[in-house]
């Protein structure tokens, strides 16, 4: 796992909802429950300009080192300075060190150094080329494909499972057929960024390697999974990919303030099974994760990113192992809250996939199959049936 304390400092203020207190939770949690026990800790080292430029263009990136100095008032042509995305100190140094370290776990998996590796502070998967967007100033895991394409690979999947639409990775690949961007979050007629429908599926020369799932509001675990092993096991045998990238966005729990989906940490937690399955099964065993959005600081992020962290590493946690006490303690001192005491929400989730038939009065279903006509017939794939 790529991880150090000055990641921490990507730090928007005290009522900006991405509070990095998120990160130390995480860290202090897996500590005491002993994954850290099975996880090596690589120190990153900072994204080149270069590195940081196959992604963004350079006057961006100019942009983000000027805004990065005391008194700066950002500049809004590249999205700096807005309630979104506010300027704080050291901000081109910190968002590189997190890129850096996307891009090392990518390179280290590639060049089989480990099968999986982990950025937790990574998945700010709305930076655009030219501009900062949604709480994300580089966009990292753009960034680490790119360095995985520029290493050799050929074909590279990338799955994003966080509330919110991966705009920012699909329109780095939009016609970039050696790149297959799947997206399963909220639809975009009720949440940021208002994109990411069906119907956007890659540029001329990649057309169906853009692939979108969007959900209902209120749509529940078994929901969720089923529209994701209706589409993305399909998708990833046909596409073959020799290295599989995913983002852990966590903002999908029902406890999140800002979005609308209603799922618990145990269809979380099936997710993250599934595509460590998926990752041996479809590409060779590689598997490069990143946390992502996640806004219930407390009881839903430092659970889920520990249970995908023991995920990768190959020592699951069951899911009613209590929170230990020193962890509580902890929590409590920091925030005043007492934490929910147990790596599970108590719920039992069912995957029922599309081999049992299609429902037309499910809203639920409307949308997987909406997905797979726009999508399937490019891979070879019936979406009536396959």
């Amino acid at each position: 796992m790529y991880w150090d304390d000055a990641l921490t400092e990507y730090d928007f203020g005290p009522s900006h909802p991405m509070n990095p207190l998120r990160l130390d939770l995480l860290m202090r949690l897996a500590r005491a429950l002993g994954v850290l026990d099975h996880v090596e800790l690589v120190a990153p080292t900072p994204a080149t300009e270069a590195e940081l430029e196959r992604v963004h263009t350079s006057a961006f990136v100019q942009a983000v080192e000027q805004c990065s100095t005391p008194g700066s008032e950002g500049d809004h042509r590249h999205g700096i300075g807005t309630p979104d995305v506010p300027v704080f100190a050291r901000m081109h140094e910190v968002s590189a060190l997190i890129t850096g370290a996307t891009v090392g776990a990518a390179t280290a998996v590639w060049r089989g150094d480990v099968a999986h590796a982990f950025n937790p502070a990574g998945g700010l998967h709305h930076a655009m080329s030219d501009a900062a967007a949604g709480f994300c100033v580089y966009n990292d895991v753009a960034v680490a494909i790119a360095a995985l394409l520029d290493g050799g690979a050929e074909r590279v999947a990338y799955v994003d499972i966080d509330v919110h639409h991966g705009d920012g990775v699909q329109a780095a690949f939009w016609d970039d057929p050696r790149v297959l961007t799947i997206s399963v979050h909220e639809d975009p007629r009720t949440l940021y960024p208002g994109t990411g429908r069906p119907s956007e599926t890659g540029g001329p020369n990649a057309q169906g390697t853009s692939v979108n799932i969007a959900l209902p509001m209120r749509t529940d675990d078994d929901g969720w999974l089923r529209a994701i092993h209706s589409v993305v096991p399909h998708l990833l045998r046909a596409f073959d990919p020799q290295v599989l990238v995913t983002q852990h966005g966590c903002d999908t729990h029902y406890l999140d303030p800002l979005a609308n989906l209603a799922l618990s940490i145990d269809g979380q937690r099936m997710a993250a099974e599934a595509l460590h399955r998926w990752s041996h099964e479809f590409a060779g065993g590689r598997w490069v994760a990143t946390g992502g959005g996640g806004y219930a600081i407390v009881d839903v992020v430092p659970r889920i990113w520990t249970l995908v962290m023991a995920e990768l590493a190959g020592y699951p946690i069951a899911p009613d192992t209590p929170v230990p006490d020193e962890w509580i303690r902890y929590v409590e001192e920091r925030t005043g809250k007492r934490p929910v005491t147990v790596m599970t929400d108590g719920g039992e989730p069912t995957v029922v996939d599309w081999s049992t038939g299609y429902d037309p009065e499910s809203p639920l279903d409307q949308a997987v199959l909406a997905t797979r006509r726009a999508i399937f017939p490019f891979h070879g794939l019936d979406p009536e049936r396959d």
